[in-house]
């Protein structure tokens, strides 16, 4: 639709466009200017169509190569993981210590790499996952999250604050995983802490409001933070703290998709501070 109009200036133009139109033109106006913007337009229409039928496809063939590769490689990760229990069951008293161990280590690479599968579908499945947005209670959800999180580490001595957090509007289930992904970061990276603390609040700030979750834990190094959010990027060796680099990301997307941005703040030792907005 294109717009023709005796109203002149950049208003009346901005008016225009977000009343719909796909272009304005003021009056007086040549019928070969016309034409012109016309035929842009169609080429323009015809483009979008073709790149969406690209995108259609390319996404059926997204998800068929996710299903296959969730399929065909967790039945060998069970069956890793299941044989070697059962080795360690039926003939532990045969094995020497050496053996248990290594068996026990092949049992946990195996889990391991199931937890990679479940987050790489789960990235690869962000980006065609409709928003369902509703009114939430943050509040709830976090404390859900958290009692989750603690019946999983019910042995874990953790100072736990949580302030009040106002509802908002947003998909319940992809902010649950925000949470869960934040939380359990910051489970993880106090555990070598004997007064291990979380904290999970909100500030109002420049008109937006900032949600947060610190931790006094690990911590890490400031100059590497842009490397905090991409796929596969540990700021710690493996060997001291376990995960497969891909929760920060799935946080990053889910609140990209919620029009809102995330970052953090840290020093080495002394704990962490994520701080995510909601568009």
């Amino acid at each position: 639709m294109i717009l023709l109009s005796a109203r002149a200036g950049e208003e009346s133009a901005i008016e225009g466009l977000e009343a719909g139109a796909d272009d304005y033109l003021v009056k007086p106006f040549s019928a070969r200017e016309l034409l012109a913007r016309v035929r842009t337009h169609l080429e323009m229409a015809k483009a979008r169509r073709a790149w969406a039928i690209e995108l259609e496809a390319a996404n059926k063939d997204l998800e068929a190569f996710s299903s296959s590769v969730s399929h065909d490689l967790r039945g060998p990760l069970r069956a890793i993981d299941g044989f070697s229990h059962i080795v360690m069951e039926d003939y532990s008293a045969e094995l020497p210590e050496e053996a248990k161990q290594l068996l026990t280590m092949v049992s946990g690479s195996a889990r391991q790499m199931n937890q990679l599968i479940d987050d790489l579908l789960r990235l690869s499945r962000l980006g065609r996952q409709r928003l369902s947005r509703k009114q939430i209670s943050l509040s709830r959800l976090v404390h859900t999250v958290l009692q989750e999180l603690q019946r999983q580490q019910s042995e874990r001595q953790l100072t736990i604050q949580v302030t009040d957090l106002p509802d908002c509007m947003g998909d319940e289930s992809l902010l649950k995983q925000v949470f869960v992904n934040l939380l359990s970061n910051a489970f993880k990276y106090t555990r070598r802490k004997e007064n291990a603390s979380v904290e999970v609040g909100c500030r109002q700030e420049d008109g937006e409001m900032l949600y947060f979750v610190r931790d006094n834990g690990a911590g890490f190094d400031m100059q590497q933070a842009q490397k905090l959010f991409g796929v596969f990027q540990r700021l710690h060796r493996s060997d001291e703290f376990e995960g497969t680099g891909v929760g920060l990301s799935i946080a990053h997307r889910i609140i990209q998709r919620h029009g809102g941005r995330i970052w953090a703040e840290a020093e080495v030792d002394k704990g962490a501070i994520f701080y995510f907005t909601l568009g």
